[in-house]
């Protein structure tokens, strides 16, 4: 089988799209303009430092009630939504089987 490379190694690498703007898609799907919404922002703990195993979302199970929890969760979900809708819609995961 002949493969088509998309580079050919240049120093400064390769990109697809120029800017945000720009239609991109994989596997035979519509190209669309780079995904942008404030749910993809970085998830925020209580006070106000980006998420980590110590001091963010991870950390609110031993130290916060379970509104705070739920809401936490909720930003998760909302993230990876985000995330997914992202990934199918450029067509980089299929979505489902």
């Amino acid at each position: 089988m002949a493969v088509t490379e998309l580079t050919s190694a240049p120093a400064d690498g390769t990109r697809l799209g120029q800017s945000t703007t720009d239609l991109v898609a994989l596997w035979g799907k519509t190209p669309i303009v780079q995904p942008a919404a404030a749910n993809q922002g970085a998830i925020t703990d209580s006070s106000g430092g980006t998420a980590n195993l110590t001091t963010g979302v991870a950390a609110l199970t031993g130290t916060y009630n379970s509104t705070i929890l739920a809401n936490a969760i909720a930003t998760i979900v909302a993230n990876l939504t985000a995330i997914r809708t992202a990934l199918v819609n450029s067509g980089v995961m299929k979505g489902s089987a």
